[in-house]
């Protein structure tokens, strides 16, 4: 197949970037949490995720709200990603990839994110990243009438994505 670089149906898009913060438990970590979600994304809302496991050496039962996230899609995805990046020197390992080309990175904690600065009534947190790539065309897969599987040969892969990346967003790739 023709492999075309003008295609538009070949170009990746970032379908969208989540930002999670899991605590472990509820109450006011749970609160400073989304605290600090409502700080970096004040036009977002935060969701709170809940436990789908019983640990019970770590008291943590099905339903429990353990966690906070925030997914961005969109342009609005693409500036927070190049801005998160950032905060890890615009440096991915080849190991946080999978084989769609959907990565993620940890921020261990929230201060080295350019513009934030420490709160001391939130504290320090870290948080976890996840970007979720795509091509124009993955609708069809997701609606409700006629839907089809993607072809492999227009699914994004690892190679695809870390081309797209160190193109657009200037990110180092280590091994």
């Amino acid at each position: 197949m023709n492999q075309n670089k003008d295609n538009i149906m070949r170009r990746i898009i970032i379908d969208k970037v989540t930002i999670n913060i899991g605590v472990g438990k509820p109450g006011e970590p749970l609160e400073k949490a989304e605290k600090l979600l409502k700080k970096m994304f004040p036009d977002l809302k935060p969701v709170r995720t809940k436990a789908k496991k019983r640990i019970q050496t770590w008291g943590i039962r099905p339903g429990l709200e353990i966690g906070v996230k925030v997914t961005i899609r969109g342009k609005k995805a693409e500036e927070v990603l190049s801005w998160l990046l950032k905060s890890v020197n615009n440096t991915l390992n080849n190991s946080q990839f999978d084989q769609y080309g959907n990565f993620g990175f940890g921020i261990k904690e929230y201060v080295w994110i350019p513009g934030l600065k420490y709160d001391p009534d939130i504290g320090i947190y870290g948080m976890d990243v996840i970007v979720t790539v795509k091509r124009p065309g993955y609708r069809v897969q997701y609606r409700r009438i006629k839907r089809s599987k993607i072809r492999s040969n227009h699914r994004t892969n690892k190679d695809d994505v870390i081309k797209f990346l160190k193109e657009k967003f200037k990110v180092n790739i280590s091994e």
